[in-house]
Parts: structure tokens; sequence; C-alpha cells
């Protein structure tokens, strides 16, 4: 599993680990590792098995309890008993099962706009991972671009967001774009049909939820009727229902911002999560 291992020059003792989404891998996390380094905090950035630097093999155990064993796996070859634990968007569900398989380990979790909060199978139908496959075969850029800034940014495009895309759609010009994009459709399988909703009120460690509001994110909304794709990926809503679910859980909402708050409103994100990181063991209440 390739990683990033930003080190603080004047290190405070702990260590964060960030763990990116679906469409993304650890690229996105640069300012974010930078700032947390220059409050003193050892940075560790995974890219998961088949996403970014990391082999891409077609049959490997997809599964979030395998991606979280390797979590705890690359702090053992690190030589890191404990870590604070961010996931954003599908990485916020690799955080959630690590927090509950290792939480001896994990000092804090954080969830930036996590996917997962609902359980899209009791309401979308299946898609098979051959029929994810197809889907996956069509993209390009254009569509890649596209998606994004209709589902992530409301239609507004900055700079800030065109590197995510261009390394996303750069696979679809490889040669090995049809294994990579087999991989792509097992992962999408995983997220489907490996929910964590059902176990928030297991999670033993203080969480910060960041929640951006604005979001609508859900896996196969497409795939239902208007009525049901209304209710789907209420971020204004399901970031309360999970904050309420976990127990030492504090809710920080950013109104009128989208599935990616650490790049379309930096700001509002890192002022949060500094605070959550440097605060006692235990939230102020919500």
């Amino acid at each position: 599993m390739a990683y990033m291992d930003v080190r603080p020059a004047d290190p405070n003792g702990h260590t964060v680990l960030l763990l990116h989404g679906k469409n993304f891998n650890g690229d996105y996390w640069g300012r974010t590792a930078a700032d947390l380094a220059s409050a003193g905090y050892r940075v560790v950035i995974p890219d998961q098995i088949g996403f970014g630097k990391s082999t891409k093999p077609i049959g490997y155990p997809f599964s979030f309890h395998q991606f979280a064993a390797n979590t705890a796996a690359l702090l053992d070859h690190l030589g890191l008993e404990r870590a604070a634990v961010l996931g954003h968007s599908m990485g916020g569900m690799v955080a959630t099962r690590f927090a509950l398989m290792v939480p001896d380990r994990t000092e804090r979790l954080v969830l930036v706009n996590p996917i997962g909060l609902e359980d899209w199978k009791r309401v979308v139908p299946y898609l098979s991972v051959w029929d994810w496959y197809e889907q996956e075969l069509q993209k390009d850029y254009a569509s890649i671009r596209t998606y994004q800034l209709e589902s992530y940014y409301d239609g507004a495009w900055r700079p800030a967001y065109e590197r995510p895309v261009e390394l996303l759609a750069g696979m679809t010009l490889s040669p090995d774009w049809p294994r990579m994009a087999w991989v792509q459709a097992l992962t999408y399988d995983m997220i489907f049909t490996q929910p964590v909703v059902y176990e928030f009120g297991d999670v033993a460690v203080p969480t910060l939820l960041i929640i951006g509001t604005r979001d609508r994110t859900a896996l196969g909304k497409g795939l239902v009727s208007e009525e049901v794709r209304q209710r789907l990926g209420r971020y204004d809503e399901l970031g309360e229902r999970t904050a309420a679910a976990i127990p030492e859980a504090e809710l920080v909402e950013l109104d009128g911002v989208g599935h990616l708050p650490h790049l379309e409103v930096y700001g509002r994100f890192i002022e949060p999560l500094l605070r959550f990181l440097e605060g006692p063991s235990t939230p102020s209440a919500r």
C-alpha cells in the first residue's frame, strides 16, 4: 500500500491518518497535511489498495474490514501505536470500520461528509459488479468533470477542483484502464453491500462530524423514482442523525457546503478540525 508520511518540524507526539474517498486518492489532502504538520502532527496518508499509487489487483478481497486491517498494518510498519483517524466520503466508512475494529489504536475519529450514513440497498436496486464495470468503462475526463461539477460543487468551478479530476481521468487513458475499471467496480460493490450505519452506536472513541449540508451524495440514486431520490443523501438530516447515534460525537454543520469541505471552504474545515484534535478527550456538547 502506497502512502505519504509527513513529519512535523516540531512534533507534538500525535499522528493523524487521512483516508481518501472513492473518487479520489491521498493527493487531495496536501494542504490539510501541511497545516497539521505545522501544528505538530505527524500525518500519514495511505492510498488504499485499488486507488492512487497503490496496486490494483483484480482478485483482491475488497472489504472495509480488509482496508482497516491494512491501515492498522501500516501503523505497525511505521512503529505507531495510535492515531487520530480522519476519513472523507468512502474514507469515512474505512475510518469507522477502523475505529470499530481497533478502538485502542484510535485516539479520535473525524468523519468529513462520509458516505454510508444510510443503507442504500434497502431502496436502491442492486447492480452487479458487471453493471458497475460497464458504467466505469464509459468514463472520461469530460464525464468525470461534469459529475463532480454538478454533484460536488453546485455548478461553480474553481482551479483547486481540477487536479482530483485530472488524476481520476488519467486512469481512463491508460492501456490498463479495463483492469482498473474492474477494480473500481469491485469497490462500488463493497460500498453498496457493506454498510456501517448500523454500528455507529458501537463507536467508542470521541468523534467529530464535519458535514457540508448541501451534499446529496447517494450511491445509485439515479436508479430510483424521483420521490425516493429526494429522500436520499440528505446530509442536512444525516449529520444530525449520525451524531445522535455515536455516543461521544460533536457535529459541525457547514451550511451551503457540498461533499468536499476541505476543498470548497478550507478555512471553515480546518478550524474545527484543529480545535477537536487539540481539545479534551471528551468533546463538547452538540
